[in-house]
């Protein structure tokens, strides 16, 4: 009799919730049961996540896991990582104030075409300032726009046109000292100078600069210094420039080796311009 009530009671209860009698049991059986494969996906998510200092958000892990030859796509990523408790430290995105005024010593030739079809095109620069042993270490980059690569970078403790013409000269020659090539930045001093102008002239460069205060017109490497501080840079600043431009260094491989693009189909940039 106590039987038959509590058949009814569950009955009740079933039906109140909409689940199926045999839903039910399904999951009544594996109570308990541990899936293998979904502990081991856990696994992965946990590294690739810890590889990127936990930065990594769902359609970076998804991203990552197919190139690896699983067949996960972003909900699942997101059930896994929720699963794990790990979750990514991607910032907010910020409103900027827009301004028209363009250079007087190069116009915005690049104009916001940020899709390039070829590579040595078309690469931009930037600079930004990192905290160091106490004082300010500052790190000039040099991007191909073709894939996102990172082709040269230079560090100093003065923001001044030698800093940005030894990541130029190393972007240069690392690539096979290319022609017909248009590089972009920002009217920063250390890009408008007599000396970087004349370096460009050099290599047969066409120069192409922002409008002022108009971060949107160099948006690629707005988007890289974001991604290294917000994802890579310790909270606290480093405690020599050793230890900055090592950890620097570390990061540009991480960024063209290993962290996928949703730019290039979410593969990282040396794979997508392999291919």
């Amino acid at each position: 009799m106590d039987l038959l009530r509590e058949h009814y009671q569950q009955c009740e209860l079933l039906s109140a919730f909409t689940i199926s009698r045999s839903t039910y049991q399904y999951y009544r059986k594996r109570r308990g049961v541990i899936d293998q494969e979904r502990e081991r996906l856990k696994r992965k998510v946990v590294a690739i996540h810890a590889a990127s200092r936990g930065a990594a958000g769902a359609r970076t892990i998804a991203g990552q896991l197919k190139d690896e030859g699983e067949q996960v796509g972003r909900y699942k990523a997101k059930q896994l990582m929720k699963a794990t408790g790990v979750i990514s430290k991607q910032p907010r995105r910020h409103h900027y104030p827009m301004n028209e005024q363009e250079s007087k010593i190069a116009a915005n030739h690049l104009d916001r075409k940020f899709s390039v079809t070829r590579a040595n095109r078309v690469w931009c620069g930037d600079v930004t300032y990192i905290r160091s042993g106490g004082k300010w270490l500052y790190l000039a980059v040099v991007m191909d726009l073709y894939k996102r690569r990172i082709v040269g970078w230079a560090c100093s403790n003065s923001p001044d046109s030698q800093l940005t013409i030894r990541a130029l000269r190393m972007a240069w020659e690392a690539r096979g000292c290319p022609e017909k090539l248009l590089f972009h930045s920002d009217q920063g001093c250390h890009y408008t100078s007599h000396a970087f102008r004349r370096q460009l002239w050099r290599y047969h460069i066409k120069q192409s600069m922002s409008r002022r205060g108009n971060c949107w017109d160099n948006a690629p490497m707005e988007r890289f210094f974001r991604s290294y501080k917000s994802e890579w840079m310790p909270i606290h600043s480093y405690k020599t420039d050793h230890e900055a431009k090592q950890d620097i260094a570390k990061y540009i491989r991480y960024y063209n080796h290993v962290r996928v693009h949703s730019y290039n189909g979410y593969v990282t940039p040396v794979v997508a311009e392999a291919a």
